[in-house]
């Protein structure tokens, strides 16, 4: 029998297209023998809407955003048997439930917990992280506190809300300047795909940066900058993770920001990264250990820097990293054996086998 397989995409987040790109390539990979594909699209303003099972890849993109031919939808009424449907029979209760659920979303409001908590309520097996890691791994300022107490070793950082930024702007420069220095580097607190990402060189860079991280999240964090080679390793499993080989990132440009990302490919990626057999296993274990720390669950793409002193720093760890077949994530485990529409089955297996633990927890006393 065919494993009924919701994809969710879009979302009201500053990443939605970026989503869209990677709904579109997990379709094309998909072993229709193996699922029934159905498709559910968030718009950039939170309304849901639900389509009709896809007999094959999509190729417009405009296509997922279900303008002609998807239903509006209450979120709840993904589990019609816990939120009943007005006017729907138990035969057609049964046709819209979902095996399992494939959140495709980067970013607030569908990589930040907020999505995973809902398929929670609706108690509807889905793929990745569950809550805490990924409000915790959305939340840069949370996460790096997070390793701090682990004693995961990491770049300086400092950071701020906007309310205390307002009230005195010139102070948080200043602590800026004293305890990092240039180059550093501010980033909204709550977002991916490196949006509203600045890296600043002097006070005139580092005034405008906070401007623009602000307009994207009311907490922003400020790293310091490192002058090391940029590395990158995919963890993949449940209790017992297991990781990729290391893939290095060459930015052509001052770093690796969102149009070397996704629109100018002016980025050389290396993989497997020319590193030596211990840095990797001192990668490895750290990614594992990042990963644990946050009680991670089916992925997590984990960000490293490599100093010209040969220190291992942990940057940060993705728990929804992009996912087309040219990300790194798949890239990563391309070279390490698993395919593409491999890596997309195990996923499934793995949101379905945590489900399926969570099952014996008792709910009354």
């Amino acid at each position: 029998m065919k494993i009924k397989l919701g994809l969710l995409y879009g979302g009201k987040s500053a990443e939605h297209n970026v989503s869209l790109q990677t709904a579109k390539a997990v379709i094309k990979a998909l072993d229709l023998t193996k699922y029934e594909v159905h498709p559910i699209y968030i718009s950039e303003t939170g309304e849901w809407a639900r389509g009709t099972q896809l007999e094959g890849p999509v190729e417009d993109v405009k296509k997922l955003q279900l303008k002609e031919a998807g239903e509006k939808i209450s979120p709840v009424a993904l589990n019609s048997e816990i939120f009943p449907v007005p006017g729907n029979s138990e035969s057609q209760t049964k046709d819209e439930k979902l095996d399992v659920v494939f959140p495709l979303l980067h970013g607030p409001n569908g990589e930040d917990g907020t999505v995973q908590g809902l398929l929670e309520l609706l108690n509807i097996p889905y793929v990745g992280n569950e809550v805490l890691a990924s409000a915790a791994g959305m939340d840069k300022v949370m996460m790096k506190n997070i390793y701090e107490q682990a004693g995961i070793k990491q770049p300086q950082y400092v950071w701020y809300i906007r309310s205390q930024w307002e009230k005195d702007a010139e102070a948080a420069y200043e602590n800026v300047e004293k305890n990092l220095g240039y180059p550093c580097f501010v980033k909204p607190a709550n977002l991916g795909s490196s949006v509203g990402i600045s890296k600043c060189e002097d006070r005139k860079s580092l005034e405008k940066a906070f401007v623009e991280a602000f307009e994207y999240d009311r907490k922003i964090i400020i790293e310091e900058g490192i002058d090391g080679r940029e590395l990158e390793i995919a963890v993949l499993g449940n209790d017992d993770p297991e990781c990729s080989v290391v893939g290095e990132i060459v930015p052509k440009a001052g770093f690796y920001d969102y149009k070397a990302k996704y629109e100018d490919g002016s980025t050389g990626l290396i993989i497997p990264a020319d590193i030596t057999k211990e840095q990797y296993e001192e990668i490895k274990n750290v990614a594992i250990q990042s990963f644990k720390a946050l009680d991670g669950s089916g992925l997590v793409r984990a960000d490293f820097f490599l100093t010209k002193e040969g220190d291992v720093l942990m940057n940060e760890v993705n728990t929804m990293p992009g996912f087309t077949p040219f990300s790194m994530f798949p890239m990563l485990w391309q070279e390490s054996g698993l395919s593409y529409t491999k890596l997309i089955e195990k996923l499934v297996e793995l949101g379905i086998e945590r489900h399926e633990e969570k099952q014996k927890i008792k709910h009354t006393f």
